[in-house]
């Protein structure tokens, strides 16, 4: 091999590697790229979300609202879950076992929509 083609060589390869080094680098600060772990993640917390606005719109959808909203206020904020749980709002329909995590989520969404007064 000559010295030329050597070199060639010895620089190419390094273009390649730092080319896709450069490309990873970009792609996943700033192109949207990201690992199957992070999106795994992304898709556990969207479904939470989407679980808890369900749950929300269950306890709001009851016949007796009004009241179970004052008992909901009147209801320490740690004990908050637990009225989520007993009335069955954090259970999607036709589940018999609720998520974990769902009651927490929700109580944050009652709370808010009490505060709006809506």
């Amino acid at each position: 091999m000559t010295p030329v083609t050597e070199a060639k060589l010895t620089y190419g390869f390094w273009g390649i590697v730092g080319g896709g080094a450069i490309a990873m680098i970009i792609g996943f600060n700033w192109g949207g790229w990201t690992t199957s772990s992070t999106t795994q993640q992304m898709s556990d917390e969207a479904v939470l979300a989407s679980r808890a606005a369900i749950c929300v719109a269950q306890f709001m959808d009851a016949p007796n609202h009004e009241l179970k909203a004052k008992e909901f206020q009147g209801t320490d904020s740690y004990r908050r879950s637990e009225l989520i749980e007993k009335g069955g709002w954090d259970r999607m329909p036709g589940q018999e076992k609720a998520v974990y995590g769902v009651s927490s989520a929700c109580v944050t969404g009652v709370e808010a929509l009490i505060k709006t007064g809506a």
